[in-house]
C-alpha cells in the first residue's frame, strides 16, 4: 500500500476526534500531577545554610541574609530549568514547587525574582 493510502484513513478518522491539544491562552491549562512550576520559599523555616544554591545547577538561587537570622531567596527565573534539585536539597523543606507556569517577561530583570 501506499504512503497515501496509509496516512488517508488515519486523517479521516482524526477529523472526528476530539483535538489533542486546548487553544491556550485562551483556554487556561491545567498542569498534570507532579508538574514543577515557579519556585516557593519559607522563609521561616531558612537557616542560611544554602545547600540549595550549592545544588542548583544552573546557578539560579542566591540566599540573602537579612541579619537577625532572616533570609531571604533570589531566583533568576531565565536561568532556571526547574528541575527542583534545590527542594530536593533543603533539608529544613523551606523550598517547594508551585503549579504556576506563567512567567514570561519582555525585560530579563523581571525575572529576577525574590520568593
Amino acid at each position: 500500500m501506499s504512503k497515501a493510502g496509509r496516512i488517508l484513513p488515519l486523517a479521516l478518522k482524526s477529523l472526528f476526534q476530539k483535538p489533542a491539544t486546548t487553544k491556550y491562552p485562551f483556554v487556561k491549562a491545567d498542569p498534570p500531577a507532579g508538574f514543577r512550576g515557579k519556585l516557593a520559599f519559607d522563609a521561616s523555616k531558612c537557616i542560611g545554610c544554602r545547600l540549595c544554591v550549592r545544588d542548583c545547577p544552573s546557578k539560579a538561587i542566591e540566599i540573602v541574609d537579612m541579619g537577625d537570622k532572616k533570609f531571604k531567596a533570589v531566583v533568576r527565573l531565565d536561568k532556571c530549568i526547574y528541575c527542583a534539585q534545590c527542594v530536593d536539597s533543603c533539608n529544613k523543606n523551606a523550598l517547594s514547587v508551585t503549579r504556576e507556569f506563567e512567567l514570561a517577561a519582555f525585560d530579563r530583570e523581571k525575572l529576577k525574582v525574590d520568593i
